[in-house]
């Protein structure tokens, strides 16, 4: 098949869903199948262009044997509603452009949301090529909006709503990365034989246990400390400040450190509320690249997966989960719903209420006083995700659908 993915985020941004897209496309490519991906110039989080691309509205580039073309957008941080929307906006347009002009006519039209603009655009195109549409979920949108409360104006939600329901029912298929999604889908009235599940997974040969890793302690400068991570976005959805709190409760305890590594809308706040409350047990790590992820969880004894206590998080599967657990580190998974029954069966993790400050805390006292305990369930975190969450067999499967859906 000639598949065309149309996405805002692509990598060598940072984040779960650039990293799925990758490694979906590479499984792709080596099945035979042809990809073109049309995105926009890297600059997220930051929101700084490479100077090579200051200026520019297109480039093009071969990744792993991925067609990529890139189209100018209004670069900006990942912070500031109204900011972020005038850069999915403009991206929306350029795509468009961009992909009308430059993309070969292909089999199959596929877009990754968020966000809704650039599957707008993807809509148009494939209608224009009369080729089928698919539209993959990884949030949803508007509702995720309106339960954190970033969005209160009834009109444009109401609005979102409507176009939100326009693309499912236009889509040849839909896919989402959970079951919860899928199921509210079909609660809100789309066909169940039009909406398949293909949730995240990992590539187990990249996050693999490290071969050396109090090798690893020491470069990453947590050596000697009984080492609690959290790694990744630092936003309103993942309760830092609930993290925080329980370092609170735990400063005594001179062997043990929290380490956040990332960045995101929330961080700033994280590292005033740290220094204000002088927590000597808590340190800040500016984001990495994708390559230093799994020396990160091979440097800890305990990785983080935190969510806030919202209803529509019974829903939700943060991606990190399935990396942690290849990396046989264990987890505690503040989580409820989908994620807190696949981190469960995992093996690899315990599970406590979302925000639960003190379950949070006893967890990793337990896992602390118990090394063995820990090995174990590395070990079986790490064979649950090959056996069931292994990026390339997903990409296979999905891969089928689309097939079905091509003709």
């Amino acid at each position: 098949m000639k598949i065309l993915l149309l996405c805002h985020y692509f990598a060598p941004e940072p984040g779960a869903p650039q990293a799925r897209l990758l490694e979906t496309s590479r499984a792709w490519i080596e099945q035979g199948h042809e990809v073109t991906v049309v995105t926009g110039f890297p600059n997220h989080p930051t929101g700084i262009l490479a100077g090579s691309d200051r200026g520019r509205l297109f480039r093009e580039e071969r990744m792993d044997g991925i067609r990529v073309l890139r189209s100018w957008l209004y670069a900006t941080p990942n912070k500031g509603f109204v900011r972020k929307i005038a850069s999915h906006l403009s991206f929306m347009v350029t795509a468009l452009l961009i992909g009308g002009a430059r993309a070969r006519r292909p089999d199959i039209v596929i877009a990754s949301s968020p966000t809704f603009f650039s599957v707008l655009s993807a809509f148009v195109l494939a209608l224009t090529w009369r080729r089928p549409f698919v539209f993959e979920v990884r949030d949803l949108w508007p509702a995720i909006f309106s339960e954190l409360g970033i969005l209160t104006n009834r009109r444009i939600l109401g609005a979102l709503e409507w176009l939100e329901l326009f693309l499912y029912r236009r889509a040849a298929r839909v896919i989402t990365v959970t079951e919860g999604f899928r199921q509210d889908l079909i609660r809100r009235g789309i066909q169940p034989d039009k909406v398949a599940t293909i949730t995240n997974g990992v590539d187990p040969e990249f996050f693999a246990p490290p071969a050396d890793r109090e090798a690893d302690r020491r470069r990453k400068g947590v050596a000697g400390k009984f080492t609690v991570l959290y790694l990744g976005a630092h936003g309103i959805s993942h309760a830092l400040q609930r993290i925080l709190d329980v370092a609170r409760e735990l400063e005594g305890d001179p062997e043990i450190q929290f380490v956040f590594v990332g960045s995101g809308a929330e961080k700033d706040g994280l590292i005033d509320r740290a220094a204000r409350d002088r927590l000597r047990n808590v340190r800040f790590v500016a984001p990495v690249q994708k390559a230093e992820v799994p020396a990160w969880y091979g440097a800890a004894d305990v990785a983080l997966v935190p969510l806030r206590d919202v209803p529509l998080f019974t829903t939700f599967i943060p991606s990190k989960l399935f990396e942690v657990l290849a990396c046989e580190v264990p987890v505690v998974a503040s989580v409820a719903g989908e994620a807190a029954a696949i981190a469960q069966r995992s093996g690899g993790a315990v599970v406590v209420a979302p925000e639960d400050v003190p379950a949070i805390r006893d967890a990793l006292l337990e896992l602390r006083a118990d090394e063995a305990k820990r090995r174990s369930m590395g070990r079986a975190g790490r064979q649950f995700v090959i056996g069931e969450f292994d990026r390339r067999v997903l990409a296979h499967r999905y891969a089928e659908v689309l097939a079905k859906v091509a003709g």
